[in-house]
């Protein structure tokens, strides 16, 4: 409901499309639960680089209100494989995951659009077993030893990701982890809700399940917005071209308010892409330079009254700001080529 509720309020400006995907994990082996006949012997789980981790053939329906995705849920959950124990007679036999993903497409001020990605894995972890309790056998006992090897599997990746100190995160020792890869320790936020009785008869594995969503609580992970590594990139350009028609604009007024002319590395330039409006600038303060150059040029060939000594000073004077002009000549045309490149790259 709060993702309709928030789509229906910003559906007069942006664009979404929500997928819904249901499948379990028995015996690892991967059913799609929305479609049981195309996966009896198992879907394949794949790898991608620009969609991670995926199920191939997985069977995804479009919705459009609560309804609709309560439809595919209830679906979905008549072909879980469940079983009578000792201790539960509908047992869930099978992991099983509900997946939502929700694409966004934004128009910004340009007309551009802009799409964002996010997904919701709604996991449901069958609880481990122990054999003395549930009178499990045959395969009712398979299917226990796989639900505890994938949830021990879990556990492992869940204690190396609140550690900090493993290099190592052993996501692959499970199709369950494999698949939870992303929810556990990528962009994402995790929340664990565990199911546990008052029965004093179960009283260590209420123990154990509280202990294991307590190392759950505590993945830390920082999640960012998903969206199109174009339009990232396209965003990432904009802005550092607007920090630096900021900077250059500071710059320029800073050179024409104490008549400093750059002309070396530590003034930032040679590293910097310059805008047309600030070539101009330079451009001019180029000329003046000149002129003042020519203007000095002209004054100490007309006075035959100063001293050798004062004109050998002068004409040091007048070589340095020459000189600066010169450098600042080569740092236009160096900038010049920078932004052309960063244009072209855009």
């Amino acid at each position: 409901e709060h993702i309709f509720d928030h789509i229906a309020l910003n559906s007069a400006h942006d664009k979404y499309l929500v997928r819904a995907s249901y499948f379990e994990i028995y015996n690892e082996e991967i059913r799609d639960l929305l479609s049981p006949q195309k996966s009896a012997h198992g879907l394949e789980l794949k790898e991608s680089s620009d969609s991670g981790v995926y199920i191939k053939d997985l069977t995804s329906v479009v919705v459009k209100s609560v309804a609709e995705i309560n439809s595919v849920l209830q679906k979905g959950k008549k072909n879980r494989s469940v079983g009578f124990t000792l201790m539960n007679a509908g047992s869930s036999r099978s992991h099983s995951i509900f997946s939502i993903v929700i694409e966004c497409c934004s128009v910004d001020s340009d007309k551009n659009e802009h799409i964002r990605v996010g997904k919701l894995s709604l996991v449901d972890l069958a609880g481990s077993e122990r054999q003395s309790k549930t009178g499990a056998s045959g395969d009712r006992l398979k299917e226990a030893t796989k639900i505890n090897l994938s949830l021990s599997a879990l556990g492992n990746c869940i204690s190396a990701l609140v550690d900090g100190k493993s290099n190592h995160v052993p996501y692959r020792d499970s199709k369950l982890t494999r698949i939870l890869q992303d929810s556990l320790g990528g962009n994402t936020k995790t929340v664990m809700c565990a199911n546990a009785g008052p029965a004093d008869y179960n009283y260590d594995e209420s123990l154990s399940t509280l202990r294991y969503a307590s190392r759950a609580k505590n993945i830390k992970n920082k999640p960012v917005v998903n969206e199109d590594p174009k339009d990232a990139k396209l965003r990432e350009h904009q802005e550092e071209i607007a920090r630096l028609k900021s900077l250059l604009s500071k710059m320029s007024s800073d050179a024409c308010a104490t008549n400093h002319v750059p002309g070396n590395t530590a003034n930032g330039l040679t590293e910097e892409t310059l805008t047309e409006g600030s070539r101009l600038k330079m451009s001019k303060e180029a000329n003046v330079l000149q002129a003042e150059a020519a203007a000095k040029m002209n004054q100490l060939r007309l006075d035959h009254h100063q001293t050798t000594e004062e004109r050998t000073m002068l004409q040091t004077k007048l070589e340095e700001e020459q000189k600066a002009r010169l450098d600042m000549e080569n740092d236009r045309e160096d900038l010049r080529r920078k932004l052309a490149a960063m244009e072209e790259q855009l």
